[in-house]
């Protein structure tokens, strides 16, 4: 029996999230004294304290395995992501969510080839990424049902808040590494509840 389209993105959000989670845990055990208060998360892929954020100067350096492993790993959530959207459209027929999912799906492969050594161009597609992240988690408040709906909402907000929180280096006592996994693991989560509720659903037309 064929599955409903809807299925298919909760599918592909659902492993997506999921591998970039045990990926990025995998990563940070093979990386030397990584720290997740200091160090951002994509100097798993590499790290290069020059990058003009840190605001101090040094080489890079890329730890190998951790850097294939996160690289692989963001490339393939980016990749899902992109077909998640796909999927979302042909069930729901809502561009608002489907461009903002593909935007965060282009964002993520950005940072996947894209690392810390290319300088601005790493940090414009982390930009893209967090900021529709958190805007898909809220725009997509109409294809889920309380409690979901109300708990996307909120994680969305908190990702959103953390991405201008931590543009402005204000890190509230995490440090960068911190404040950006306050961006990053609320829309990871969501993702994964998302991809959950969508694989109970059938496609529907109308939201």
């Amino acid at each position: 029996m064929a599955q409903s389209y809807a299925k298919k993105a909760g599918v592909v959000f659902f492993i997506g999230a999921v591998q970039f989670a045990i990926g990025m845990i995998l990563a940070e055990i093979y990386f030397p004294s990584y720290n997740v208060s200091t160090n951002y998360i994509s100097d798993l892929g590499a790290y290069c304290p020059s990058l003009s954020v840190r605001g101090i100067t040094g080489p890079c350096t890329i730890f190998q395995p951790s850097s294939d492993i996160f690289t692989t790993s963001v490339i393939i959530l980016g990749i899902l992501l992109l077909a998640g959207a796909y999927f979302i459209q042909k069930s729901f027929a809502w561009k608002p969510a489907t461009s903002f999912i593909a935007l965060t799906g282009i964002g993520t492969l950005g940072i996947g080839f894209f690392p810390e050594t290319t300088g601005e161009a790493h940090v414009v597609f982390s930009f893209i990424t967090f900021l529709f992240a958190g805007l898909s988690a809220i725009i997509t408040f109409r294809l889920q049902k309380p409690p979901l709906s109300y708990l996307s909402v909120i994680l969305g907000a908190v990702t959103l808040v953390a991405v201008f929180l931590i543009a402005g280096s204000i890190y509230l006592g995490l440090g960068a590494g911190g404040m950006e996994r306050m961006v990053v693991y609320p829309v990871l989560l969501w993702f994964t509840g998302f991809g959950g509720h969508l694989m109970g659903l059938e496609d529907s037309p109308r939201v």
